[in-house]
């Protein structure tokens, strides 16, 4: 099923965000949550008033300090089914940068941050931004371009030139997108259906397989090679997207196009499209949160989303979110993301790319099956261009 959306009349002058306008990216933003997993965020959506609210052995936590506070002052059971570790060290043989802790966490989280430093983001930088041309390049001569293959893509290119693997940036791209879609069934409620685990191991192991170093002597470990190559195509492919359409229908290509603001509204874009919606965790130890008890082996729902103010807060570059509050969608503490600094300058990447064409959305079509919402397609045009006829 496509969700189309009547494409906005060619305007004849900068065209200022409106409230109307605002509204529109909203609704079609929210459809990513809606029409993947309706039952979940609409529980969410029911419980956010409360800062902490307890449902059975589920502690849902929507409050900004309450959430800051239980990924840094609770103990946390990072091996647990149900959590992002505990999927790490099921589909993989443990190792894994999101179920170690100590020394092994820490050596992992240097050699990580080294890669993703500002060193290192330069180095991957022509990676991208030659994906990004060839495959905008379309909208210059009025064909449409699906912005999802192309995030596939991109991410999965610097994945390859990241963990120095020889394979195709399509390859990895599904495999890390099939190895997230089958893990993700341990954070959701219910039952998981039958030969998932199967499913979920057999998926990756082919992921990686496809990692495995190009030349001999690569420190990194399998699972972490698997597990970075999960988190940065899935994320990604999450979030570039998102935050096209945002741009397209909330009239922000004039900020996009701007050199000083354009930093200023990556930070609120991620801070509003929250690629990473929910942190699934386990309390290791009795605490309390926003007033309600927290017993060891409860199961915490971390709501990065509400904790942002991603629901009600639209992106504004003349008032941004406070840095520590819009920093919540990557995490906290000494667990927080460390690709932070890679994901900004992607989209900074691709909002400067896609601004001289002023895209607008023509298709678009939600992911069900994606381990993260996002979009299955999002197909845009330049402004002012017709359709061209290979593209009716």
């Amino acid at each position: 099923m496509t969700d189309s959306l009547p494409t906005r009349p060619t305007p004849t002058a900068p065209l200022a965000p409106t409230t109307t306008a605002t509204a529109r990216a909203r609704r079609r933003d929210r459809r990513v949550y809606t029409r993947s997993h309706p039952l979940l965020f609409g529980l969410l959506a029911a419980t956010r008033r409360r800062a902490v609210t307890r449902i059975g052995g589920a502690v849902l936590v929507h409050g900004t300090e309450p959430y800051r506070k239980a990924l840094t002052r609770v103990p946390l059971d990072r091996t647990a089914a149900g959590t992002t570790g505990g999927a790490a060290r099921e589909l993989t043989v443990g190792g894994a940068l999101f179920d170690q802790e100590g020394a092994g966490h820490r050596d992992a989280r240097r050699a990580v941050a080294e890669d993703l430093g500002a060193a290192g983001v330069e180095r991957l930088r022509p990676v991208w931004q030659d994906v990004l041309a060839r495959r905008l390049a379309p909208l210059a001569a009025g064909h449409t371009v699906d912005l999802v293959p192309l995030a596939r893509e991109l991410a999965g290119a610097t994945v390859r030139a990241l963990l120095g693997t020889g394979a195709a940036p399509e390859r990895i791209a599904e495999a890390a997108a099939c190895a997230a879609a089958t893990a993700v069934r341990d954070h959701l409620p219910g039952l998981r259906p039958p030969g998932a685990a199967r499913a979920a191991a057999a998926a990756a192991a082919r992921l990686e397989e496809l990692l495995a170093p190009a030349e001999s002597g690569d420190r990194a470990e399998p699972a972490l090679r698997a597990m970075l190559a999960v988190a940065a195509v899935n994320t990604t492919v999450a979030a570039l997207p998102r935050a096209a359409a945002w741009c397209a229908d909330a009239r922000l290509w004039d900020q996009a196009a701007d050199d000083r603001l354009r930093p200023v509204l990556v930070g609120e874009l991620l801070r509003v499209i929250a690629p990473s919606p929910l942190l699934p965790r386990v309390a290791a130890a009795d605490a309390e949160l926003g007033g309600c008890p927290v017993r060891a082996g409860d199961r915490l729902i971390l709501v990065a989303r509400h904790a942002a103010r991603a629901h009600s807060d639209p992106p504004d570059v003349h008032r941004p979110a406070p840095p520590g509050e819009a920093q919540l969608v990557f995490g906290a503490g000494t667990h927080a993301c460390p690709g932070a600094r890679l994901a900004r300058a992607q989209l900074d990447d691709q909002l400067a790319a896609l601004a001289p064409h002023r895209p607008t959305v023509v298709r678009a079509r939600v992911d069900r099956g994606a381990a993260l919402p996002g979009w299955r397609s999002l197909t845009v045009r330049a402004t002012g261009h017709p359709v061209s006829p290979e593209d009716r």
